[in-house]
């Protein structure tokens, strides 16, 4: 590779670092409270309400049953009113978020679910709020299972991130479609591609690590 090529594939892999990063927090922050009122407002739930559970439901199916590509392309609308343009990797984590924030919260809500039910009842019979069990038992019962959620969307919004690079967003996908697809230079492709499974593997190494690291402690 020429210098010049080495800098865009340096500054292509920030841009990748970057969406996956802003996006995986967004995700987060706004996925773990939405998995966590679906498990309160399911039946039996600490805040039983049946029709808001049904409705976040629908829309959370809804949002992941949509082909991230699709999405992209009708978010584009969105993109531009909150970021003022649909292409680079700004405006690539609009959509990126929005497609990761149901996915983790289904998640979310899988690991929330697995907690014991005998502790949340018990803290109610102690009197217990329900953001006392929302804080003490929730989340810390269920944080390795989160960790590994949290880690599997992270490695999903590697590949999303790179899938925007079909619309201009930047990035190594970018890069790929570019150099490697439409000028025919397989060199950059195969870059690409190792690059991303060594992304995607450390990722997941370092998730594997946090959660057994979580798992030791709650022994």
């Amino acid at each position: 590779m020429t210098p010049v090529m080495i800098d865009l594939f340096i500054r292509s892999f920030f841009q990748t670092l970057i969406m996956t990063g802003a996006s995986g927090i967004i995700s987060l922050v706004a996925g773990l409270p939405l998995g966590l009122v679906m498990i309160a407002t399911d039946r039996g739930g600490i805040a039983e309400n049946l029709w808001l559970n049904r409705l976040l439901g629908m829309l959370i199916n809804g949002f992941r049953a949509v082909p991230f590509i699709i999405l992209l392309v009708a978010l584009i609308p969105v993109t531009r009113l909150i970021v003022g343009t649909s292409l680079g990797t700004a405006a690539s984590i609009v959509p990126l978020s929005i497609a990761a924030t149901p996915y983790f919260a289904r998640i979310a809500e899988v690991s929330l679910r697995e907690v014991d039910k005998g502790l949340i009842e018990a803290v109610r019979a102690m009197g217990g709020s329900r953001w006392t069990i929302i804080r003490e038992v929730l989340i810390p019962e269920a944080l390795p299972g989160i960790v590994a959620g949290f880690t599997v969307t992270l490695v999903t919004l590697i590949g999303a991130s790179a899938m925007a690079g079909a619309i201009g967003a930047g990035g190594l996908g970018d890069l790929a479609i570019r150099y490697g697809y439409q000028r025919f230079e397989t060199g950059i492709m195969i870059a690409v591609v190792a690059v991303l499974i060594v992304l995607v593997c450390g990722v997941q190494w370092l998730g594997d690590r946090l959660v057994q690291r979580l798992d030791h402690r709650a022994r």
